[in-house]
């Protein structure tokens, strides 16, 4: 394992019981970030790519397998541990955005601070910032019905960031946009990962915004079948560099 290696993923399967049957969505898979790191993780309705993002952000257990972030085993965790470490180290990007219609921008964006018990005038003042850091400074008393797609992802991304998490895991955010959107939505994501020394993992099915990581990991049917890792550049899409595929497929 590298020193900077922010997730290891070992040997990690995913089961779901449906009646007799027994559906294996993800097949031992290994895989590690850096901290820092852009993972794209690609594939196709059905490749595991989902609960992928799942299992590492703690919302489900494992089957099988190991997966430990900074040095904590996620498998080992109670439930209470694992909501401490979803509000203290992780930030969530929706395909949906995930607003709260009848708040504005500014309380949509606070509003995972209340959780923390953080004081009003604290919370006010951060989602504030992160607003401005998104470009919706003059959006704040907005409601959701009032922005546009674009604008109420960014305000997605603001509320992913409010309370400053070291990973941000982003599920298909640019699936309900269109391809220029879906460019300058994607931009100001890299910009900030890159700005704020964040690691993202986000899993999509463009294979476009994909190419958005310093690594791609492509999934097919549970098991990682290929990676390319790219050329890190934060303002222009990622030149393939490297391609790790010898052994995968027969790992």
């Amino acid at each position: 394992m590298q020193e900077n290696t922010l997730i290891d993923v070992r040997n990690v399967k995913k089961v779901y019981h449906v009646g007799t049957v027994d559906v294996h969505a993800l097949r031992g898979v290994d895989l590690q970030v850096a901290s820092g790191d852009i993972c794209s993780i690609i594939g196709r309705s059905g490749s595991g790519k989902s609960t992928m993002l799942n299992v590492l952000a703690g919302l489900e257990q494992v089957s099988g397998g190991e997966i430990v972030i900074a040095g904590k085993h996620l498998e080992r965790m109670t439930q209470g541990e694992l909501i401490l470490f979803r509000q203290k180290r992780v930030g969530f990007i929706f395909q949906s955005f995930n607003l709260m219609p009848y708040y504005t921008a500014l309380e949509n964006v606070a509003l995972p601070l209340s959780f923390s018990g953080v004081p009003l005038a604290q919370r006010t003042k951060r989602a504030k910032q992160m607003l401005d850091v998104v470009g919706l400074s003059t959006h704040m008393k907005h409601k959701p019905s009032e922005l546009s797609g674009g604008q109420q992802q960014r305000v997605g991304i603001a509320r992913a960031l409010v309370t400053n998490p070291s990973i941000v895991f982003a599920d298909e955010p640019t699936g309900n946009l269109d391809s220029n959107t879906s460019d300058e939505v994607m931009q100001v994501i890299i910009n900030i990962m890159r700005e704020q020394k964040k690691t993202l993992v986000m899993v999509t099915h463009d294979p476009h915004i994909a190419e958005y990581g310093d690594k791609v990991v492509h999934l097919l049917d549970g098991r990682i079948t290929d990676i390319t890792i790219n050329a890190k550049d934060s303002t222009t899409l990622n030149e393939p560099r490297v391609r790790e595929t010898e052994g995968i497929l027969n790992a």
